[in-house]
């Protein structure tokens, strides 16, 4: 297929698949979800932040500077990094920070493997691969480190007085934090297992689809998402790994005692 049999979209069409929002919108009326305001946000932000980007990437592109890029893959990384850390029901002193280092440290390295090591791209900061490569791992090590630190929180404060009575009677800090650190670390790396068990049956991943619709052998496209998918995969793992050990760096001291109380609810009070 080459990309001359795609049309240029015009903004009549954009209107028309906008409008299909109306079917959420009616589903929450019906329901009485009360969820059509946010529904209303989400569709908004998604078309401004769209078109502000493909702004600043047509921009980036034209431009093709290696500090252009970096900076714009440092602004992407830090706003996944807050987001990760803000979407949990409990939260301690560090959390943004934990959630940044965490989604930064475990994305760029894999990113830095899959343009160094696997695709080989010359030189490393062509934008049209390291921004879409770097923006497609962000946004599932995101997903992971987020889940990996609502859950490892809500099984502290859950299983608060197990952890306890275990380092009462002698258990070692990481005896007592290894089961909730099992269960975060399944939480967040159970959405890519998930996503690989089924790819390519039941989802078409959108690299490989927009890869095939510009004209790329259908073959060729099949071996690139099958790197994108297993770097998704090892900075998801990686990334959720590494804010579960920054939990217990915080809340457990050297002297193996669970520092419960660092641990806060929405309202920014200790249980």
């Amino acid at each position: 297929m080459s990309a001359g049999y795609l049309h240029e979209l015009s903004w009549l069409d954009l209107a028309i698949a906008t409008s299909l929002i109306l079917i959420n919108g009616a589903i929450s009326l019906a329901l009485q979800l009360r969820l059509e305001k946010k529904l209303a946000i989400a569709a908004l932000r998604t078309i401004v932040q769209l078109l502000a980007i493909g702004t600043i990437l047509g921009w980036v592109f034209a431009v093709n500077r290696w500090y252009v890029v970096l900076a714009i893959l440092a602004i992407m990384t830090l706003i996944a990094g807050r987001a990760a850390g803000q979407r949990g029901s409990w939260n301690y002193k560090g959390m943004g920070i934990d959630s940044i280092l965490s989604v930064w440290g475990s994305s760029w390295l894999v990113t830095a493997i899959g343009l160094f090591v696997v695709l080989r791209i010359d030189p490393w900061y062509k934008p049209q691969y390291a921004v879409p490569i770097l923006g497609m791992i962000l946004g599932n090590t995101l997903t992971g480190v987020a889940l990996g630190l609502e859950r490892i929180t809500g099984e502290l404060q859950a299983r608060r007085e197990q952890i306890e009575t275990l380092l009462a009677l002698g258990a070692t800090r990481w005896e007592a934090f290894r089961p909730p650190a099992q269960a975060a670390v399944r939480a967040g790396m159970m959405p890519v297992i998930n996503a690989m068990s089924v790819v390519g049956i039941v989802s078409l991943p959108g690299m490989m689809t927009g890869q095939v619709l510009a004209g790329q052998a259908p073959d060729a496209a099949i071996r690139y998402q099958i790197v994108i998918m297993f770097l998704i995969t090892a900075a998801s793992g990686l990334g959720t790994v590494s804010v579960v050990l920054m939990v217990f760096k915080r809340l457990f001291s050297a002297d193996h005692h669970f520092l419960y109380w660092r641990l806060l609810d929405a309202r920014g009070k200790a249980e």
